[in-house]
């Protein structure tokens, strides 16, 4: 099978230009400037003029729910929202049911996503306080890092105390795995929900910025810091959501930072019109929180862009600080929402390639993918600009069928995408006749 994706804007490394991709079967076997592309005989043209032509997005970080959570979403159904938002790889939480903590559990997650998911897949290894010594024994291929729950999860994926904290890192380092993790400090949430509680029962959603508070973030995030600096582990902090948080980055190379999309779009004053559907951990802090995070994904203490997809049932978004829950679908509308910032003047279109694909391929050791290189992978997205259209339920492709986005006008839209050579998704056509592959990692 031969494709060539013609005429279009490639954005690349750092550059724009206009010209044509060959791929051959899964590969990228050429990238030309307009003009230079030797002639051929293709079975599929993709006419990309008046287009941007992108390397797939990597999502780093996404819940996908299954196993055991599918009532909320799954990975075949959200697979596909990712396809229909230019998202070829993602890599999935372990807190589903059972959490992915033991090898068996790990296999069994690769084993549903090799049957059900349209695009790439990988899967973090869970931390618990006991199972450290779990992480000698997986293959560093087959997965992207390690995720630790320093605050706001269930069970035993909360890890808080010292001599878990360290053995974690230790290993971590010792083993040259990554470290993902998920900063807020419990005690300190757990004390401004009482207070808020005094109150209301169910606090107003406007609370939550002030009961998973700025303070909280900073403890656990600067906690985490300095053990990665005793251990020199390699340490990805997942959603950072305050000004505060940014003087920690930037100045370690082993030591980076995630944002994610509710974080970077979002501020405390779309409480008031969205509600708990904007609810999510940590929570959407101030205009000047989001500002920062802004700047620092610009100038490089901010790393990567996640989306932080977690589906619930919208039953279960009703409420407050207490009933609601936490988490919103939004891996369709990642790569859209971006290029609206890109038309508002507050990224280039080529930094925003650089946080969604370069970097989670560099960071993570992603074997050929995340660049428009010959040789790579051809996981490739088509962007039109300059088409506007509105997010409605029907087109919402996630499981649990609302988002925070619904009635939204877009300015930019996906057009195709392509994942290991094959399209997955075409001018609003989901395509499920092929499937996407484990990732690979440190090859």
């Amino acid at each position: 099978m031969r494709i060539l994706i013609k005429s279009g804007t490639i954005v690349n490394e750092g550059c724009s230009v206009l010209g044509d991709i060959v791929i051959t079967n899964d590969i990228i076997s050429g990238v030309y400037a307009e003009g230079e592309t030797p002639r051929g005989v293709y079975d599929k043209i993709v006419d990309a003029s008046g287009c941007f032509v992108i390397p797939g997005v990597i999502d780093d970080h996404v819940h996908f729910r299954e196993p055991g959570l599918t009532d909320k979403a799954d990975i075949k159904s959200e697979s596909r929202a990712a396809a229909c938002g230019g998202v070829t790889s993602y890599m999935d939480m372990p807190n589903t049911s059972p959490q992915t903590t033991s090898i068996e559990a790990f296999n069994n997650k690769l084993h549903i996503a090799q049957k059900n998911s349209i695009v790439n897949y990988g899967f973090f290894y869970g931390a618990t306080i006991s199972n450290a010594e779990t992480f000698k024994s997986l293959d560093r291929h087959t997965f992207p890092g390690i995720k630790l729950f320093m605050g706001a999860s269930t069970g035993n994926m909360l890890v808080d105390k010292a001599e878990a904290l360290n053995n974690i890192f230790k290993t971590c380092a010792e083993n040259d795995i990554i470290l993902m993790t998920h900063c807020e400090d419990t005690d300190i949430i757990n004390a401004n929900m009482n207070v808020a509680k005094q109150e209301n029962d169910d606090p107003d959603i406007t609370m939550h910025p002030l009961i998973r508070s700025e303070l909280a973030c900073y403890k656990s995030t600067s906690a985490a810091v300095n053990l990665a600096k005793k251990y020199n582990t390699r340490l990805h902090v997942a959603h950072v959501t305050t000004a505060s948080e940014l003087e920690l980055f930037g100045n370690d190379d082993k030591i980076t930072a995630e944002a994610v999309i509710a974080h970077i779009y979002f501020c405390d004053e779309a409480y008031k019109s969205l509600g708990a559907l904007i609810k999510c951990n940590p929570a959407i802090k101030t205009k000047h929180d989001r500002d920062e995070i802004r700047k620092a994904l610009n100038d490089g203490r901010i790393t990567t862009i996640g989306t932080d997809h977690a589906p619930h049932e919208l039953k279960n978004k009703q409420g407050g600080c207490c009933k609601a829950a936490s988490g919103m679908p939004m891996i369709q509308f990642s790569l859209v929402t971006m290029l609206e910032l890109v038309d508002d003047g507050i990224f280039s279109i080529e930094r925003i390639v650089e946080l969604m694909c370069h970097n989670p391929a560099t960071l993570f050791h992603v074997n050929k993918r995340g660049f428009l290189r010959t040789g790579y992978k051809a996981d490739i997205v088509v962007i039109q600009p300059s088409c506007k259209w509105e997010v409605t339920k029907d087109s919402i492709i996630s499981k649990c069928k609302w988002s925070p986005m619904e009635g939204h006008i877009y300015n930019n839209k996906v057009k195709t995408t392509i994942c290991n050579g094959n399209i997955v998704y075409d001018n609003d056509n989901i395509i499920d006749d092929s499937k996407g592959e484990a990732l690979a990692f440190n090859i």
